[in-house]
């Protein structure tokens, strides 16, 4: 049976390995399945890490600020 999900091959030192079987068995899902959600939240860290930033950025000392009326005009 055909899968729609992209097949990737990662190489990891056997303690990321162990630590991943390890949270497989614990949580009782394949190998691959927990590697899978535990990329998709490292992907949501690194977007949360670039949004940070660009807050960062907007709220500078030097940053010049507008009415909210006039943002929505």
């Amino acid at each position: 049976m055909a899968t729609t999900k992209q097949r990737i091959n990662i190489t990891t030192d056997p303690n990321i390995e162990a630590a991943l079987k390890s949270a497989a068995k614990r949580d009782g899902v394949p190998v691959a399945t927990k590697a899978s959600e535990l990329l998709a939240i490292g992907l949501e860290l690194e977007e949360d890490i670039a949004l940070a930033s660009i807050a960062i950025g907007r709220t500078a000392e030097d940053t010049e600020f507008i009415p909210h009326a006039q943002a929505w005009n």
